[in-house]
């Protein structure tokens, strides 16, 4: 009898309770149906705006695709306003990344009504997608995310240098081609800027071959950028993953903060690791 009163005691007593249950838990058998429905209509409002910028299908199933899409705006609109109502922090939810996207996976509809084609930028839509990551058991994965961004916001200042470093060479390489390929007839190097683009490109071995050296020491100088690219392309993936090592954390739990919304909480977290917040 007490284990009985017990889960009567666990279980939410207001309509409010309830929808916060549905809406941003997926623990519960109710909440999970939820989120892999919203991530249906989120699949399905994205295929609509695709397929409606294929000229034939617009042509023969245009009605059909804007009333589809009208169809997901509003209920994207209601889950978005019941979303700010349930939180405990409003404000807190909407300046969030998720908070962001589902604001503007709504607005494009709506403007739409005012400027031509912005109901094409719909397809952000898409970005909502990483809510299966919670509904998968996979918070982890959008944690690891996370600690990725830590990783490059860490290693700002080291890439920042290390950008400026390769945009100097480049520079002065570009320049060295102008100087070696400008007095060829016919030659791609009009310009100093323009051979800076051929160094850039040289650096970065992408080579699409629009310019082409025709001297042997352009040629030379050439495969000595494309080398150089190789050796330098390391730099920045080392400092970004050293800088992971130091931002490593433990595993996360699905829990939805009840203040913001947000997930990915330590399993002995008390308060919100984004609006400090107490979890309960």
């Amino acid at each position: 009898m007490a284990d009985n009163d017990s889960r009567l005691d666990d279980e939410p007593q207001t309509l409010k309770e309830r929808l916060w249950r549905i809406i941003f838990e997926a623990e519960t058998p109710a909440g999970k149906a939820f989120d892999v429905l919203l991530l249906w209509a989120i699949f399905l409002s994205v295929t609509a705006v695709m397929l409606e910028s294929v000229d034939s299908i617009a042509l023969k199933y245009g009605n059909v695709l804007r009333i589809a899409e009208w169809t997901f705006t509003i209920i994207f609109t209601v889950e978005y306003l019941l979303r700010v109502a349930l939180v405990r922090r409003p404000i807190r939810y909407m300046k969030s990344f998720y908070g962001i996207v589902d604001l503007l996976s709504c607005l494009p509809s709506y403007l739409g009504l005012i400027l031509a084609g912005a109901h094409s930028l719909m397809v952000i839509r898409i970005l909502r997608l990483l809510r299966m990551f919670r509904v998968l058991k996979m918070v982890g994965h959008v944690r690891g995310a996370e600690t990725i961004m830590r990783g490059l916001l860490a290693s700002k200042a080291k890439i920042t240098v290390f950008f400026f470093a390769v945009l100097l060479f480049a520079i002065l390489a570009g320049t060295l081609m102008y100087l070696v390929e400008s007095g060829e007839p016919n030659t791609s190097f009009t310009s100093i800027p323009m051979s800076i683009y051929y160094a850039i490109i040289s650096i970065t071995t992408v080579g699409y071959g629009d310019m082409v050296p025709a001297t042997v020491i352009g040629k030379f100088l050439t495969s000595f950028f494309a080398l150089t690219g190789y050796a330098i392309i390391a730099v920045p993936t080392g400092i970004v993953t050293s800088e992971l090592l130091k931002s490593h954390l433990g595993d996360p739990t699905s829990d939805a903060c009840p203040g913001c919304g947000v997930h990915g909480h330590l399993p002995d977290a008390k308060f919100c690791r984004r609006c400090g917040d107490e979890l309960k």
